[in-house]
């Protein structure tokens, strides 16, 4: 088996064995693009490494050594030489982007010797190299504090009197050279290595070992990457962007990031190296500058970004060097972007005849459209007031909260409930769950493609960088303004302007863009499945439609009972001593749902309307509180002490599997049959009124098809009645909810006798791992941790376990009943992931809350 390629065997078909860094690498070589030379050791070679107890087998070092032997051979240097040294870089390369989550070494190779011979051409870039080679090795390899190698670095630029580390002379570096070996020797207890060798050993040691580091392991949890996919190591020349004159490093896409203008933008640094410029430590120059300053590196770039686009098919991030004059490309995939942008970039790459529309759709990312879809501040109330600070719009999107400086203090602070802002000097990957808690994410320094700004994009989360206005102390503070804010006080931030705000700010609600509703009418297009809401009140109903839902398909009466004027029927329902009591209690509640049933189907006009029957158990209905079971025994002429005795006899030890469902409506058939009379009459009022529906009643909790027969012949006999008596044209259908494990083995017999199936996956997800999702989240943190299960099975359907039990559900129903109409409408029906599923497992329609409903649209056209 082969472990290591040079860059002239891979391709971009090679993604999951050389990672998408070391792909594209192969791929830009493959295009003649002027790559440094290199070579990537495999994904398999990093699982291999953790098989083995952390430790690279031989086989793969004596890999490594000879493709460094052939990359000395095509660079004309020697690793390690005093002639012609070669430095090299060593990166990590996941399958998938992971900005800022796995660790990176630049200048390897060099030492004492070495970096004399170095000095010869460049005395400055040679030993500012050099200590950044142990700055970072110190950092990756060992895992030394970065804050103790920091300070050295601040007390040689305070020694010396100048502004950064970029301005320290050649003596300067070499004495903070002599600093960093000393902290070094002191931290590890030893010295510094000299070997290049043993320097490239534990580096790639090390990238391996940083696909597990914390950060790491949160980020794939939060984006649904496998823990077995593993990093590959990428082995390159290092070229330099820090030789002096005529040199620049910097990162730039071949499309505005956060607007989608079709326009090169990026930043760059003069005379620094790559991580300079995403470390967010030193604020960039816009790469239009370099139009002015280097123009034929300039368009050699320009012409390089469009070709990449071409040839990927989408927009590009890319990395790039020039040293003394000569461009240099070392990196492009697929960028980070705003929802907005996405969105225009998708449209307009189809309109130039780039992309199809199917392309289109795969290219976006739905994890962060939900950004069309949330509120901006109001724009009348910004009238009136006037930002406290303002710096670089890097994520669009209003948010409010209490500032918070740590991730610990974020972590506190959502739990309890309060949104939080986080503020720093700049982020970094240890901030990861910090940003993906916080509403938004406002740091001093960076620029738009530091961590901070790409992060954010990615997670959809407003953010503003580089925002000099915004002082970071050291004790919970920062000064804005002139004024000093503490840690809890609240700002607000617009990450689409990149203001700053005192105090939380009112918000509207976010409009869509014409061009993403055009995209949704392509995913309509391109889809085999419809996508249907969830909706209990009209107003639902309404925002669904507005959202492009096809028809409902779940309305939960039970909701339709809390309301304050509603729910006290309920209860004399319940406390019922007789069927008489309990059928008057009912006609109470028979004109409420009755009439909400009819604005529902107003608003639902000619679409799919499903509607569930009574689902939860009795107890949930009943008061809690000793002044509510007073007042109810008040106005029942009933004993406290008797009510407290019926709601003692309907409590259960495990209610999510006992008294609800079919079941109470076969213990109690005057509950269904009220529904199926409000639900009915309803239907002929709105039809008689010239609006069209055909609804469909679905009988929850269903496991055996008696059940089933039971209570469906009862409601179709006083459904036909009803609708005889009227002389009104009624088609309605009975189906049931699939969500117990026996329903999913008798489905064939239930399907006989059922006009539509609907799962419920989240009863399905319960009962099949035998858990409730109510409590499992006290315990499902430890099984992540252990890498027992990837992520939580009631957000992404289980596939291998729950998804079976509905492949073979549908198998066995639609072997009677091939045209059977299937949905599902278990919170998993918003889930990109899960929709792709139910698509793949020939289902008819999925259905999810108003929000989520353009999500599925898109989700549910995309082929990759």
């Amino acid at each position: 088996m082969q472990y290591v390629y040079m860059f002239s065997e891979g391709s971009a078909a090679m993604r999951p064995t050389l990672g998408g860094k070391g792909a594209s690498l192969c791929e830009m070589t493959n295009l003649g693009l002027p790559v440094p030379q290199g070579f990537v050791i495999s994904t398999d070679a990093c699982l291999h490494y953790y098989e083995k107890d952390h430790a690279i087998a031989q086989n793969i070092l004596d890999e490594i050594f000879a493709n460094l032997s052939q990359l000395e051979a095509l660079t004309g240097k020697t690793f390690g030489g005093t002639e012609k040294p070669l430095l090299v870089s060593v990166r990590s390369g996941a399958r998938v982007s992971m900005p800022g989550m796995m660790d990176t070494v630049l200048n390897l190779g060099l030492n004492d010797e070495v970096v004399e011979a170095l000095a010869k051409d460049n005395e400055k870039m040679a030993y500012d190299s050099y200590r950044r080679l142990i700055q970072m090795y110190a950092d990756v390899v060992m895992g030394i504090e970065k804050v103790k190698m920091d300070r050295e670095v601040a007390l040689v630029v305070h020694k010396y009197g100048v502004d950064s580390d970029h301005d320290l002379s050649v003596i300067a570096l070499k004495e903070l050279i002599q600093r960093l070996k000393e902290t070094y020797r002191i931290e590890v207890g030893e010295p510094f290595p000299d070997s290049p060798q043993v320097q490239l050993v534990h580096a790639v040691e090390a990238v391996f070992r940083s696909w597990n580091n914390p950060r790491a392991k949160y980020y794939r949890r939060m984006h649904d990457v496998p823990d077995n996919w593993g990093t590959a190591v990428n082995i390159q020349e290092m070229v330099f962007g820090n030789r002096g004159d005529g040199c620049a490093t910097g990162v730039a896409f071949s499309r505005n990031p956060a607007t989608g203008e079709h326009e090169l933008y990026g930043e760059f640094l003069y005379n620094a190296q790559g991580e300079d410029v995403v470390a967010g430590t030193h604020t960039p120059l816009p790469i239009s500058t370099l139009k002015e300053t280097m123009p034929e590196a300039y368009h050699e770039f320009e012409r390089l970004a469009e070709k990449l686009e071409k040839r990927y098919h989408d927009m590009q991030d890319m990395e790039f060097t020039i040293e003394k004059g000569k461009l240099y490309m070392l990196q492009t995939r697929s960028g980070k972007r705003t929802a907005q942008a996405a969105v225009k970039i998708a449209y307009d790459m189809v309109h130039e005849g780039t992309i199809t529309k199917q392309e289109a759709i795969n290219n976006l990312d739905v994890s962060i459209l939900d950004g069309l879809l949330h509120p901006q501040f109001d724009t009348e109330n910004l009238k009136t007031i006037e930002p406290i600070a303002k710096g670089l719009p890097a994520s669009p999107g209003a948010s409010s909260g209490m500032i918070v400086f740590d991730t610990l203090t974020a972590v506190k602070y959502t739990q309890k409930g309060k949104p939080v802002i986080l503020v720093r000097l700049e982020t970094s990957p240890e901030d990861i769950e910090g940003m993906h808690l916080a509403e938004g994410i406002l740091t001093s320094r960076g620029g738009m493609t530091s961590h901070a700004a790409v992060v954010a994009r990615g997670m959809g989360k407003s953010c503003i960088v580089g925002c000099s206005d915004v002082i970071v102390h050291d004790d919970n503070t920062c000064e804005i303004d002139g004024k000093v804010y503490k840690l809890g006080d609240e700002i607000s931030i617009d990450g689409g302007t990149g203001c700053v705000y005192h105090g939380r700010l009112k918000t509207q609600e976010a409009t869509m863009l014409q061009e993403f509703e055009t995209l949704l009418e392509w995913a309509d297009e391109l889809s085999p499945i419809d996508v249907y809401t969830n909706a209990d009140t009209p107003s639902d109903a309404q925002t669904a439609i507005e959202f492009g839902a096809k028809g409902i398909g779940l309305i939960r009466t039970e909701h339709m009972f809390f309301e304050r004027d509603r729910i006290r029927a309920m209860r004399e329902m319940i406390l019922s001593r007789t069927p008489k009591q309990r059928e008057a209690a009912l006609t109470k509640i028979l004109p409420i749902q009755r009439k909400d049933f009819e604005a529902i189907f107003t608003v639902m006009e000619n679409r799919s309307v499903t509607v569930r029957y009574l689902d939860p158990p009795l107890h949930e209905f009943m008061p809690t509180t000793t002044q509510e079971i007073e007042e109810l025994a008040a106005s029942m002429n009933m004993g406290v002490a008797e009510i407290k005795t019926v709601m003692r006899s309907l409590h259960e030890y495990n209610p999510m599997m006992g008294h609800r469902g079919c079941r109470l409506a076969i213990t109690y058939p005057e509950i269904a049959l009220m529904q199926t009379q409000a639900l009915i009459e309803a239907a002929i009022n709105v039809n008689q009124k010239g609006h069209h529906v055909n609804p469909e009643i679905m009988i929850p909790l269903v496991g055996d098809v008696q059940e089933f027969n039971y209570l469906a012949s009862r409601i179709r006999n006083l459904a036909d009645a009803l609708i005889e008596k009227a002389g009104v044209e009624v088609h309605y259908r009975i189906g049931t909810m699939i969500e117990l494990p026996r329903a999913c083995l008798l489905a064939d017999k239930i399907a006989e006798e059922a006009e539509f199936f609907s799962f419920g996956t989240n009863d399905l997800t319960q009962m099949t791992y035998g858990f409730s999702r109510d409590d499992a989240g006290s315990f499902l943190k430890d099984y992540y941790e252990q890498g027992i299960y990837q992520q939580d099975p009631f957000a992404s359907l289980d596939q291998e376990g729950v998804g079976q039990l509905i492949q073979l559900a549908i198998a066995k129903a639609r072997g009677v009943k091939p045209n059977l109409k299937i949905g599902i409408c278990g919170e998993h029906g918003g889930d990109p992931r899960s929709v792709k599923f139910f698509r793949d497992a020939g289902f008819n329609y999925v259905s999810c809350s108003p929000y989520r409903v353009p999500i599925a649209r898109i989700s549910a056209a995309q082929t990759v």
